[in-house]
């Protein structure tokens, strides 16, 4: 076993939790009772499984996927962003001002030719151009390119949960 492996806190999951954590990835409004059935415990053990998983940190939150066409949101692009400068003060406003607006759904700083990635929804064409414009002001961005998704394909949240090898 590798140190990689060997430290990851992974390797302190069971099958019986793996399978928890994989019912509850598909459906976190399962009850216990039902959750026990299919992962084979009793209900107290159960419970208690999954109460230590959230409490470790494998389980950050619940929540609700909403329908993006019945919102309303016909549009997804996503939007390459670039910086000629680094400058911490410049990327940690960027990145702070992205992280306020709801409409943007992702944001990732990567590798490569381009410093962000970014996933965004706009209900229309002018929504959009009015989001790229807000994007292109920020202070520190000089380059924009945007891609819109004329078709999605695979839209999924889910992890693979898998034994350590």
């Amino acid at each position: 076993m590798n140190k990689k492996q060997k430290d990851s806190p992974h390797n302190e999951l069971d099958s019986t939790d793996l399978q928890i954590l994989r019912k509850l990835q598909s459906d976190a409004r399962i009850s216990n009772s039902a959750l026990s059935e299919q992962v084979n415990l009793s209900e107290t053990p159960c419970w208690r499984r999954w109460k230590r998983l959230e409490e470790n940190g494998y389980i950050e939150q619940y929540r609700t996927v909403l329908n993006r066409r019945k919102m309303g949101y016909d549009i997804v692009v996503f939007t390459q962003v670039s910086f000629a400068s680094h400058e911490v003060e410049l990327t940690n406003r960027f990145e702070e001002l992205i992280g306020g607006f709801e409409w943007v759904q992702m944001c990732h700083c990567i590798t490569g030719n381009v410093d962000y990635l970014l996933q965004l929804v706009a209900r229309d064409m002018d929504e959009f151009s009015e989001r790229i414009t807000l994007i292109r002001r920020i202070p520190g961005v000089t380059a924009v390119q945007s891609h819109i998704s004329v078709k999605e394909v695979k839209r999924d949240s889910d992890l693979p949960v898998e034994p350590v090898p």
